[in-house]
């Protein structure tokens, strides 16, 4: 199943500045394994070392923020939208 990714400005030198790039999975998980084939790197700014969403990194997919579905193993339907947004902090 093929999804469009949008990366985030601070990740788009793993995706040549690349705004929007196509994925392919079936899951989540899937879906970041095709972006570390494709786009070396990037999957150690999304997962910590234990193979893990990282705690300051968020991911939608379409709407849905995949920390309230099934974490890595949500569903990535076909023509899905997913984002990275890292977490702004400041104060």
């Amino acid at each position: 199943m093929s999804v469009t990714v949008r990366i985030p400005t601070i990740l788009r030198t793993y995706t040549g500045g690349q705004a929007e790039v196509s994925a392919d999975g079936a899951t989540l998980a899937d879906v970041i394994a095709d972006l570390e084939k494709n786009h070396a790197g990037i999957s150690a700014r999304v997962l910590d070392d234990q193979g893990k969403l990282r705690r300051f990194v968020n991911v939608y997919v379409n709407d849905d923020d995949v920390r309230f579905e099934q974490g890595l193993q949500t569903v990535t339907p076909d023509g899905a939208g997913v984002s990275i947004i890292p977490a702004v902090a400041g104060g």
